[in-house]
């Protein structure tokens, strides 16, 4: 039995440190794991969601779970946001988006910020990106009903926000993407 002890043990070890290798790249903060693996939304599909989402020069773009960076950066640069601003609680991602943004020139409109999107204020948006599942986006529903004002507009790619019905969704590429607009009686009182 001992002989079997010794001859498992490095091998257990060896399983637990992979797992716990796998589940550092995963976690939020130090413990908490990351509700949503960064995908980066397919550049086509970017432009898709702005496109629907009508981003023009009086707009201020959020992004939450901003990754790379490149919802914001194209709301800035392809569509003439006045602001974008990415949150991703991903240290590594913000500080890619901010690289990325630079390259792009559009540093001087773009602000990105390591935060939850559950803590985070994101009342200033007048469009509100997510690429998020839809169990997330249906949390972030109540948050959404008290920041966001009238008009402000949520696109979502892929997946939708459960019980709330979209005001439009259009298929690019084999995917869905969602659009809401804000009403004054899809607002809730903090």
């Amino acid at each position: 039995m001992t002989r079997l002890v010794r001859l498992l043990s490095p091998a257990l070890i060896g399983l637990a440190f992979l797992a716990a290798c796998g589940a550092d790249a995963q976690t939020r903060g130090r413990f908490k794991k990351l509700d949503a693996p960064f995908v980066g939304t397919p550049y086509e599909g970017v432009a898709a969601m702005l496109k629907l989402a009508r981003v023009g020069p009086d707009d201020v773009v959020y992004d939450l779970g901003s990754g790379d960076g490149r919802i914001v950066i194209a709301a800035v640069r392809d569509f003439g946001a006045k602001a974008g601003v990415g949150v991703d609680i991903d240290p590594i991602r913000v500080r890619e988006g901010i690289g990325n943004a630079k390259k792009a020139g559009v540093s001087d409109r773009t602000e990105f910020f390591q935060g939850d999107a559950f803590k985070f204020d994101f009342g200033e948006a007048t469009v509100l990106a997510l690429f998020m599942s839809a169990r997330i986006n249906t949390e972030l529903l109540p948050r959404m009903r008290r920041l966001l004002k009238p008009g402000s507009r949520i696109v979502t790619y892929r997946f939708p926000i459960v019980g709330w019905k979209p005001d439009k969704v259009i298929r690019h590429n084999g995917e869905d993407i969602y659009l809401w607009v804000m009403k004054a009686g899809d607002r809730i009182a903090e």
